[in-house]
């Protein structure tokens, strides 16, 4: 019976159109890994791995999805033919599938086994990618965004040169995985955020938007790892901050999502940081050891209209 196991990949999620609305204005890596970054079809982070020997294959960074994801074809191409059925948790749906176990997993020198991942048709990952790297391959490591390089970085703190040159280093809360930034706020409200390589653009749930006074003026259209597609509104953000740093005039994705609720903050005013807000930094780390995320803020010059700190 589907429904044994409920996993998420919920953040791998895109706005894929918009328009005006009519009515309203397991072995730890030896040294640093550094993989360069090529870009999907939607400007998100995808890496090379290689499974078993064969390969590589191209996986996007994920660090809002709680599992790593395969897609069915590359499944059927490996013959991982023993199935468990489970239940996927998309940003806005939940889909029956089923998952398989991963033996013999590469990224650069670490090497690690993923027991549960989740099958999704290719159509859903995006042209030319076959999965998506989750948290249960990212424990206990950092993950080193460097912007103006165009490369990604898997090792501990220690190698990846600790926390100098970041101006912004925030103690985030850990809650199945995934690191919650508790002492944000947009337009004045506190606000937790999950800070998400798998998402295109920056999405709110209705408890924060509900608070905001100021209006929708777009209509668009988000679609999630489950093919699931919703229309909503778009909301622009005045005032993003964090410590002494500040974003402006984010346009975010009003949703209800099942994976805010499983982290319970369905209730909350509570906002996920896509990638169109994360390429504003010249480089973003992720460090689930210590449970930091850390902002290395453009020098002057660079993106000053849009952040500031």
């Amino acid at each position: 019976m589907f429904g044994q196991h409920i996993l998420w990949a919920a953040m791998a999620a895109a706005v894929v159109s918009s328009s005006p609305a009519p009515s309203q204005s397991s072995d730890p890596a030896p040294s640093s890994q550094t993989l360069k970054l090529d870009p999907d079809g939607h400007e998100r982070l995808t890496v090379p791995i290689t499974i078993d020997g064969q390969g590589p294959f191209a996986f996007l960074i994920d660090t809002g999805a709680q599992a790593t994801v395969l897609s069915r074809e590359l499944a059927d191409r490996l013959q991982l033919t023993d199935r468990t059925p489970a239940t996927l948790v998309g940003l806005v749906s939940k889909m029956p599938t089923e998952t398989v176990a991963i033996d013999g997993m590469m990224l650069g020198h670490h090497n690690f086994n993923v027991a549960q991942a989740p099958l999704v048709n290719s159509e859903h990952l995006g042209i030319g990618v076959d999965g998506i790297l989750g948290l249960d391959g990212l424990q206990e490591r950092r993950v080193l965004i460097d912007f103006i390089r165009r490369r990604i970085e898997v090792a501990d703190a220690s190698e990846l040169g600790g926390n100098r040159g970041y101006e912004i280093v925030v103690r985030a809360r850990r809650k199945l995985g995934q690191l919650i930034i508790t002492d944000a706020e947009v337009d004045g409200i506190r606000t937790a955020v999950l800070v998400d390589t798998g998402a295109q653009s920056s999405i709110i749930n209705p408890a924060l938007a509900e608070r905001l006074r100021s209006r929708s003026r777009l209509t668009t259209q988000l679609t999630d790892i489950n093919g699931t597609q919703i229309e909503g509104q778009l909301q622009v953000l005045r005032k993003f901050s964090i410590e002494s740093m500040v974003i402006n005039d984010i346009p975010a994705f009003v949703a209800e999502s099942p994976a805010l609720d499983a982290l319970g903050l369905g209730g909350k005013p509570a906002m996920i940081l896509g990638m169109r807000e994360l390429k504003l930094f010249r480089r973003v780390a992720i460090d689930f050891e210590t449970r930091r995320i850390l902002f290395d803020i453009p020098k002057t010059g660079r993106n000053l209209n849009s952040i500031t700190g």
